[in-house]
């Protein structure tokens, strides 16, 4: 385990982070006891807010129904947004930690859900808490406005868009640039970056198969949906393994099927859900094509009396960090952390709705991944081939290690900023 004071020592400076840092430990458990889910983070909100009013930022809420954004303007100068978001997922919490989660709610059909900050969104907002504060403290040595925004439902990609669509883009300064990062599974104390994508896009979706229900004992009588649907998910398979180029990269995945409520009652009706991976947009478009192609075909050759349904879950674009920031932003990290900590890092399937803000504005972005695991745990299984033992984000046991994830995060986001703002 590294201590705190080798993180702040050893893996980049940040003046004044020790004085702060017993707080922003105090805030981050605070936020993982106490998770909300997209579009419902009214407590964590206020929580940001208060801290963004206390350190001098004007601050306006409800933006996109549940997001913040303060203005902290001090000077001629550049323009730069950095960017956390809030939500939680419907995950029963499994880490053991003394400040775990065991929070439910009741979902929109009526359902007890549990509650879990299982993706690292909680370390997000008290790392920009924290480099807001930190900035703002500093005031004498740069010039230029900075945007803190904390924004909502990350996790159902609405909330980007949502607060764009609430007026983003008109109620506040344009960035010249737009920064942003995210706790993954990797050594604490690293960063991973990366030029040109880095983030994948996603596609998720609902398959609706109608069939003719029937007695289990006569099956002749049906049109059976759960074999319809069977057939479908195998047949799916076979885009990523025989249609997708293998110098191409696709994920496809069934993560649910539902059919029918008794063992001997064949259901008019079978839902699939699934969820596409893809980093180019020919890819992407082949891979979709592929899917109804599939469907249908399926559903006509069993003899189904209504054609499939199709139903648009959620969209994400691909993430994509541009060439010139990157090499900006990156230069600065080497300086704080040195070349050891900073790795440039492959793309992820892992999807983000972060580039929406500088699509939208129409500026640059730079994302960046920072480890949050226990770097000699990490180093023994990385030297043991059993890196995909460690719970990954999504994971009921997934957390990250408080020192020097915070930490190292806290001075990203500031040596990032600072890359940008003048002198």
């Amino acid at each position: 385990m590294v201590s705190a004071k080798q993180a702040s020592g050893s893996r980049g400076k940040v003046n004044g982070l020790r004085s702060i840092q017993a707080e922003l430990v105090a805030l981050y458990k605070d936020i993982h006891a106490h998770p909300e889910l997209s579009m419902h983070e009214a407590r964590t909100a206020g929580l940001a807010a208060n801290r963004l009013s206390a350190a001098g930022f004007d601050v306006t809420t409800g933006v996109g129904k549940t997001g913040v954004v303060g203005v902290l303007r001090n000077g001629n100068g550049p323009v730069v947004m950095l960017r956390a978001d809030m939500d939680a997922l419907p995950v029963k919490e499994a880490t053991g930690l003394p400040y775990a989660s065991t929070v439910t709610t009741t979902t929109g059909d009526g359902k007890i859900a549990p509650v879990a900050h299982a993706c690292g969104h909680d370390m997000h907002v008290a790392c920009l808490v924290g480099a807001a504060t930190l900035l703002a403290q500093a005031r004498d040595t740069w010039r230029g406005t900075l945007l803190a925004v904390f924004q909502p439902a990350e996790e159902t990609a609405q909330g980007a868009q949502a607060m764009i669509d609430d007026g983003l883009l008109t109620r506040f300064p344009k960035p010249d640039v737009v920064l942003g990062q995210h706790v993954m599974v990797g050594a604490a104390g690293d960063i991973g970056w990366r030029a040109g994508v880095i983030t994948s896009a996603a596609d998720s979706m609902q398959i609706q198969l109608f069939g003719r229900g029937a007695h289990g004992s006569m099956p002749q009588a049906s049109i059976d949906p759960v074999v319809m649907a069977a057939a479908t998910v195998l047949r799916l398979q076979t885009i990523v393994a025989r249609e997708v180029s293998p110098t191409d990269a696709a994920v496809l995945t069934v993560g649910a099927l539902q059919a029918g409520t008794k063992e001997n009652v064949i259901p008019d009706d079978a839902i699939i859900k699934l969820n596409v991976r893809t980093f180019d947009e020919g890819v992407r478009a082949r891979v979709l094509a592929a899917i109804k192609r599939i469907v249908t075909a399926e559903a006509e050759a069993s003899g189904a009396p209504t054609p499939p349904e199709f139903t648009a879950l959620d969209r994400y674009t691909p993430v994509t960090n541009d060439a010139k920031a990157t090499e900006r932003v990156v230069g600065a990290f080497r300086e704080a952390f040195t070349d050891a900590h900073v790795v440039e890092t492959p793309p992820t399937s892992a999807s983000e709705d972060f580039g929406l803000f500088g699509a939208a504005w129409g500026a640059p972005s730079v994302f960046w991944f920072i480890g949050c695991t226990d770097p000699d745990r990490y180093a023994k299984a990385k030297a043991a081939g059993t890196l995909d033992d460690i719970p990954t984000n999504h994971n009921p046991g997934f957390a990250p290690v408080i020192h020097p994830t915070l930490e190292t995060g806290v001075t990203a986001l500031v040596t990032a900023v600072r890359a940008w703002l003048a002198p």
